[in-house]
């Protein structure tokens, strides 16, 4: 005699998410870096900067040099990273193989230069804070705190699959700028006796 018992249900499956959750992990890549930026400029501005403060045992002057090889140090760093996102979405000539290992290099890259980044940060806001007494000091502060923001946006566009392909590149170039523009108004700004053009 033949089982007449019913049918397994089948799997359940979760329901979707919410219209406000979609928008949200869909606005993240956008909402967390402006609330980084936004909350180190608050707290730059608010706090008391230390003139002296030591940088790696350097004061005053010494310290603005080694912050500058520092950041000439991420501005290579940056550069590189660009290179090998280029080769890893195929717009250099790279063979398919090597991608793989191109991609491990790019993502221990970019843990390299926001390591690199940080000491230069922390001096930052512990001697100066975010000061805004000429245009060359308040472009470099306010690019600084941007800076983690789009760091912020970098890892939340790569690991969110709700967030479209073409973000990744653009993000990623943004950092690239940022940290050029960081470099321009402060590193080459030291090596060049305290003067760029435009500023």
């Amino acid at each position: 005699m033949p089982d007449q018992s019913p049918p397994p249900p089948p799997p359940s499956t979760p329901p979707p998410p919410s219209l406000a959750w979609r928008w949200f992990t869909g606005l993240a890549w956008a909402l967390v870096p402006a609330a980084v930026t936004g909350g180190l400029v608050w707290f730059g501005r608010a706090y008391t900067p230390d003139y002296a403060a030591s940088f790696f045992g350097s004061r005053f002057a010494d310290a603005q040099h080694l912050k500058a090889d520092l950041g000439t140090a991420l501005l290579g760093l940056a550069v590189l990273q660009l290179l090998l996102a280029l080769a890893v979405y195929g717009v250099l000539p790279v063979p398919q193989a090597a991608r793989h290992r191109l991609a491990t290099g790019h993502r221990v890259g970019g843990l390299a230069a926001f390591l690199v980044s940080l000491p230069i940060a922390v001096h930052c806001i512990r001697a100066y804070g975010v000061a805004t007494y000429d245009t060359r000091v308040t472009v470099h502060s306010l690019t600084g705190c941007f800076l983690y923001g789009a760091f912020a946006a970098k890892v939340i566009v790569v690991r969110n699959r709700r967030v479209p392909g073409w973000a990744i590149p653009i993000v990623g170039g943004v950092l690239v700028v940022a940290i050029a523009l960081l470099w321009y108004t402060a590193a080459l700004w030291d090596f060049n006796e305290q003067q760029v053009p435009g500023f």
